[in-house]
């Protein structure tokens, strides 16, 4: 049988301390004290870590793997962020090592110790607002540059990569508005988003400025299954009648809008023979999805690009490489109407 390799979470874990601080010893970087040093390298010498197996991974040198943290792959929005992302690093040579945090980022910090201690060349977030001080701080000792890449971010401190959310509400019920639409409500969300606090802000003010009513019972939480969004959307219709249009926070939301208002036996969009029998809803989501087309009317949205982040956050990482000491920069990409006929 072949020995088992020692690796450099073996060295931490024998010498008590974490990945991170054995990646900074062996790289003669960081603030480490000297019994701390001596504990890596008694850990190292006991379990026989071969210590060019890392060389090529320091941070002295440069490894050619960009790290990328999201919470779940799974979620449409950092699917397409990542490959992104990936599609730039690997027009220049450079490979993409996708981590999972957990929805609550409860694997934040094992994430980034772990790829810290691969040896990434900088680690791109898309989980940014669990990303703590601490964590940000530890960071900046080893000089690894970190990139936000999120639907929204308070951060000052490091490159956010972000959609203009506030605008995009804006967009989307000025759109409405346009199309005669006065009594416009918001489902999805949940009340700690920072991305829900900009859209509702943008929804808002938007109405306040044409004049029409905003009332807190049309906006409505919900989670982002389709069967959650088609139940809140009946409830909604069914004690608000005179609701004629809902803005969605996600595109899954909408489409689960979608059957909830087919489901009551009303219609999506107003059709030019309208019914007196049947109510007509607009929906407008936030995102996409290709089976927006197949539905009757076809959905609107209002879209941020979630590949075009993932590019900007590629380049934005590769420049920061390039330049470390560079000033911070927060870069907002503009939301873009995608009208197919739902309102």
């Amino acid at each position: 049988m072949n020995p088992k390799k020692i690796t450099i979470t073996d060295v931490a874990q024998h010498a008590g301390v974490s990945v991170t601080t054995v990646s900074l010893v062996l790289s003669g970087k960081g603030r480490i004290s000297d019994k701390t040093c001596h504990r890596v390298n008694s850990a190292i010498e006991t379990l026989g870590y071969v210590r060019n197996q890392q060389a090529a991974m320091l941070r002295g040198s440069v490894s050619n793997v960009i790290g990328l943290i999201v919470s779940d792959i799974s979620e449409p929005f950092y699917a397409e962020v990542a490959a992104g992302i990936s599609e730039i690093l690997e027009a220049q040579g450079k490979v993409l090592f996708l981590t999972q945090c957990g929805k609550n980022g409860l694997h934040l910090a094992r994430c980034l110790d772990s790829l810290s201690g691969y040896g990434v060349d900088g680690i791109i977030v898309g989980s940014g607002r669990f990303l703590s001080d601490e964590m940000k701080q530890k960071a900046r000792e080893m000089r690894l540059p970190l990139v936000c890449a999120a639907r929204a971010s308070e951060f000052d401190d490091i490159d956010v990569i972000r959609p203009d959310n506030s605008q995009a509400a804006k967009m989307a019920t000025e759109y409405l508005i346009k199309h005669g639409h006065r009594q416009i409500a918001y489902l999805g969300g949940e009340s700690s988003s920072l991305t829900r606090a900009e859209r509702l802000g943008g929804f808002c003010g938007t109405l306040i400025q044409y004049g029409l009513p905003f009332k807190s019972e049309w906006v409505v939480e919900c989670d982002c299954k389709q069967q959650d969004a088609a139940e809140a959307t009946k409830n909604l219709l069914n004690h608000h009648p005179k609701i004629t249009a809902i803005l969605c926070h996600k595109a899954s939301i909408a489409m689960g809008a979608y059957f909830g208002v087919i489901g009551m036996g009303n219609s999506v969009g107003k059709d030019e023979n309208e019914s007196y029998y049947s109510r007509q809803v607009a929906l407008i989501g936030f995102g996409d999805v290709p089976e927006a087309e197949l539905t009757d009317p076809p959905l609107t949205f209002i879209s941020s690009s979630a590949r075009e982040i993932g590019y900007s956050a590629a380049n934005r990482m590769l420049q920061r490489i390039d330049a470390p000491d560079e000033q911070v920069q927060h870069i907002i990409l503009p939301p873009k109407l995608i009208a197919r006929g739902s309102a």
